[in-house]
């Protein structure tokens, strides 16, 4: 089976780098939909060095890698990668004129983080992601969450959000076209999300909130600009290398596509970007009501990530001490959780029952007070939000979804 991979930006390259190493698919086709430098020699350059990995040869082979791309021809658009044969188009950007099915690719992973709107129709503006069905493909991927655009518009019966090891057992085949693979944000607090909705139910879950401290993005300013016609967040626009930004995240929103029980819980999810390349964190902040006869402490908390980590190979627990820079390229790797900092307090909550709703009370009765335990708990997790956690996750759902392909 030949995958298509639409944009080559950081989710499309390193895509491209799983794919060449994984060797699953027995050819790629790489849509770039425009001229790049002075020809092929100039994208082979590109995909063979980034600023975050180093070398594609040392990414495949280790140290003593040689080159990895030959056979180079500009005429066709074609070369070999890591014995991969990898075709490179230059023509079409907008989804329905790509060939795909020219090209044979049944299954495409849309990296551009510009078509995230399922409910669009394939000829409406600049594309939509529902071209590339109108172009040939069967199955269409995209590495960013969904966006309607349009509000009260529901998500397409042929559109699903997964993350893999969590809900990709949702995906059905005979039904869904457009997957979704969410975020890599939403991917790391999926993790950190689950061991703990499985031990102690979404009930005991009082509120939740989030905060990642995230790498830059391409979206990013390397200087300050001056903003868009429009714009209403002035920081977007300011440089990344010299400042901590705060920003926003869908993660949240997100998180309950591939966990409906987060719909009942209270959460807040925040972002802050930091002056990084890859490389990111979650701190996860959890309100548990807590059992008198068995107390939430750290160990129990620690206990459940390690005993998970020990089932699921897209969690690691960690028992020493990282940094930022530790995380990057860690394979598979979803989250990983800082055990050490894993903090936890707990203390009863008076609830005036005369402020709840659903408790009416005479005139002149007085209305109990409840103390009610409950654990705060502070957890840490780290993801490479870029090649190591993402697009690893990314490979492996698309893999797993080429394989149910008739």
């Amino acid at each position: 089976m030949k995958l298509g991979l639409n944009g080559l930006g950081r989710i499309g390259k390193l895509s491209l780098w799983h794919h060449v190493s994984r060797q699953y698919f027995s050819e790629i086709v790489v849509n770039l939909g425009r001229q790049v430098g002075t020809g092929l020699e100039d994208i082979a350059a590109t995909i063979e060095k980034d600023s975050s990995y180093g070398r594609l040869a040392t990414y495949l082979h280790g140290h003593k890698g040689g080159r990895v791309i030959e056979n180079l021809n500009e005429a066709a658009g074609t070369m070999t990668i890591n014995g991969i044969p990898v075709t490179v188009l230059r023509e079409a950007r907008n989804p329905k004129d790509i060939k795909w099915q020219e090209n044979g690719v049944r299954i495409v992973a849309d990296t551009t983080g510009v078509f995230k709107d399922p409910t669009t129709d394939a000829e409406e503006g600049w594309g939509s992601v529902r071209g590339h069905l109108q172009a040939g493909a069967e199955k269409v991927m995209v590495s960013a969450p969904f966006k309607i655009k349009s509000k009260g518009i529901d998500l397409p019966d042929d559109a699903i959000t997964t993350v893999m090891g969590i809900n990709d057992d949702d995906y059905k085949p005979e039904q869904h076209s457009i997957i979704s693979a969410a975020s890599c944000t939403t991917t790391c607090l999926s993790y950190m999300i689950k061991p703990l909705m499985d031990h102690f139910g979404a009930g005991r879950m009082m509120s939740a909130s989030m905060v990642t401290v995230h790498a830059a993005t391409g979206s990013q300013k390397v200087l300050d600009s001056v903003p868009k016609a429009g714009v209403t967040d002035l920081r977007k626009n300011r440089s990344i290398i010299n400042n901590i930004i705060l920003t926003t995240t869908g993660a949240a929103k997100a998180l309950a596509l591939v966990i409906p029980e987060m719909k009942s819980i209270g959460f807040i999810a925040e972002s802050v970007r930091v002056p990084t390349s890859t490389g990111s964190l979650i701190v996860l902040v959890l309100n548990l009501q807590d059992d008198l006869a068995k107390p939430i402490k750290r160990d129990l908390i620690n206990s459940i990530y390690k005993d998970y980590a020990g089932s699921s190979k897209y969690l690691e627990y960690a028992a020493g001490q990282n940094v930022s820079s530790d995380i990057v390229g860690t394979p598979e790797a979803a989250a990983v959780i800082e055990s050490t900092e894993t903090h936890t307090r707990t203390a009863s909550i008076s609830v005036n029952l005369d402020q709840i709703k659903t408790c009416n009370f005479k005139p002149g009765d007085v209305p109990p007070v409840l103390e009610v335990p409950v654990t705060q708990a502070v957890i840490y997790g780290w993801y490479d939000n870029e090649l190591g956690s993402y697009t690893n996750m990314l490979g492996d759902l698309t893999v797993s979804v080429a394989e149910r392909m008739v």
